[in-house]
């Protein structure tokens, strides 16, 4: 037994039992995520439940548990209760209500329900009764309401869109050159400047934009005019109501589909889902501003942290005298990777936003003031908080990386006659570039997934704009921008609907772990086609 135990075999069990434990545990965690992420997107059946004392439930069953019977005899028989979607939530208050098996006196699948997503108020569950284009009934009963309503439902939808497209594009570019002309005048204002020649231009220009708006509200309400048609839905507890076909996002019948109808739902939710913007407090619609900014935040971290980690790591490990003050440099920074991020988040408001963004905005800015430009949250400061908070993985890698590099190599190059710069620079850089790659991997990992910093240098909950658009400058860094980790923060424990984010909450972590993989696979290939190209190196 001794003799075993000195071969060294149960250790190597060990630890191999303790991989095998972490990858069960990722496996089986990643599994709990796919199957409730998944599975929100595909239409499951409308049920119409009569309970015992005449009341009627028409609505998605979400969810079935024991009820807890803490109290209970031994031997007691186990009671479930079931979570029913039943939406409405305008006409009912709640849209989400428990209902106990045992309560259940009859269960329905009834072919003609329809389950209506509308744009506010979350789901609407009933029975189409009729449809009406300017108060007058166009189609009447369900199957020939559902067929008109699937004629006039795309039109309303586009006319949807142009409205928005007005709003955001055409209006709300003539609301920024009023905005920037205004600035030029109060500009003008603060240097001493009461009239001349530029500020009877300005008011001459800014004049001309009004008329331009003028000739928008006309135009807008055309557009909103040229469809009224609504749809008539008769809902459980004998009331009717009336949506408006803008309202309307996807109306379906999932009792009567079949396996392919519900994969094409399936996929046009999960499109949405990547490709949309959020309603409804960020419980339904999709999260792509939320991509843009989390794919956008850590490709600006990545571009300041690697620079700024290679230098600092070359200077220690190539250039500075090893002693004390080196040595205690190594320990601060190595120290600096176990600070909480909040630490990080705190230093960035007060040295990023408030002195170096405050004086910005002091020196090139006035005119804007008491609003803040730069002196307020934003995607740059809280990319260059993040490169604070992970510049030491790339320091500790790339110094790795460089003790690693055999000292041959640099004496080969300097014995040919290159300079200490040259060959830093083309022998040493190119062959520490796998190391350099893999710190940068760890880093961005890690900052795609962190929240507290962020919560407090740039990140809200709904950005009206992309940091990139199509007005000049194109690139906006000062602007405040949406992050999944701080978009799963906020619908798992800010929404006050909680039933109806959990959902939400799964595929959000889905879609993070998805950007988080694509982005390091990324920079794995490149490092992996760097370490064959310098295969003559120790890596």
């Amino acid at each position: 037994m001794k003799r075993f135990w000195k071969s060294g075999d149960p250790f190597i069990w060990l630890t191999g039992g303790a991989l095998a434990i972490s990858l069960l545990m990722v496996a089986g965690l990643v599994l709990l995520v796919l199957l409730n992420g998944l599975g929100f997107f595909w239409p499951s059946p409308i049920v119409l439940l009569t309970l015992s004392d005449g009341t009627e439930l028409l609505g998605q069953v979400t969810q079935r548990e024991a009820i807890p019977q803490p109290d209970a005899p031994p031997g007691t028989s186990t009671r479930y209760r079931i979570q029913v979607n039943v939406g409405n939530r305008d006409l009912y208050g709640a849209d989400f209500v428990w209902v106990e098996e045992a309560a259940i006196a009859r269960r329905d699948v009834p072919a003609e329900a329809v389950l209506i997503e509308r744009r506010e108020w979350g789901n609407l569950y009933g029975f189409i009764k009729e449809v009406r284009d300017n108060e007058r009934a166009v189609a009447s009963g369900p199957e020939a309401a559902w067929s008109a309503l699937q004629a006039l439902l795309p039109d309303a939808t586009s006319t949807f869109k142009e409205i928005r497209r007005i709003e955001k594009k055409e209006i709300g570019a003539i609301n920024s050159t009023q905005e920037k002309i205004r600035l030029e005048l109060k500009k003008l204002q603060l240097s001493g400047q009461e009239g001349g020649s530029e500020i009877a231009r300005l008011d001459k220009e800014m004049e001309g934009w009004a008329a331009k708006y003028r000739e928008q509200e006309p135009r807008l309400a055309t557009v909103r005019q040229h469809s009224r048609q609504a749809l008539i839905v008769s809902v459980i507890g004998n009331k009717e109501t009336e949506l408006p076909l803008q309202q309307i996002v996807r109306i379906i019948r999932p009792n009567s589909m079949g396996v392919w109808s519900k994969s094409g739902v399936y996929l046009s939710r999960l499109w949405e889902f990547i490709s949309g913007d959020p309603r409804e407090s960020n419980t339904e619609g999709g999260v792509f501003p939320a991509i843009f900014g989390t794919v956008m935040m850590v490709m600006i971290m990545s571009l300041l942290v690697a620079p700024l980690g290679v230098l600092a790591a070359f200077y220690l490990r190539e250039y500075a005298k090893q002693g004390v003050l080196v040595s205690t440099v190594r320990i601060a920074v190595n120290n600096l990777a176990g600070v909480p991020s909040i630490v990080f988040g705190v230093f960035g408001l007060g040295f990023f936003i408030y002195l170096v963004g405050g004086s910005i905005d002091r020196l090139f800015y006035p005119e804007a003031l008491p609003t803040p430009t730069f002196g307020t949250g934003g995607i740059l400061w809280a990319s260059l908080t993040l490169a604070l908070l992970t510049v030491p993985v790339v320091i500790v890698a790339t110094e790795e990386g460089l003790a690693a590099i055999p000292p041959g190599m640099r004496e080969a190059s300097l014995a040919l006659g290159a300079t200490k710069f040259e060959t830093t620079w083309r022998v040493v850089l190119p062959t520490v570039m796998p190391s350099v790659l893999t710190g940068l991997i760890l880093a961005m990992a890690r900052a795609a997934g962190e929240v507290a910093p962020l919560m407090i240098t740039g990140v809200v909950k709904l950005a009206p704009s992309l940091p990139i658009d199509g007005a000049w400058p194109f690139l906006h860094l000062e602007r405040k921008f949406m992050h999944l980790g701080f978009h799963i923060y906020d619908v798992g424990f800010q929404s006050p609907n909680v039933d109806a984010a959990r959902p939400m909450v799964y595929t959000t972590v889905l879609l993070l772990l998805l950007v988080v993989l694509v982005l390091n696979l990324a920079t794995i290939l490149i490092r992996n086609r760097l370490r064959k190209k310098y295969a003559s190196s120790a890596f």
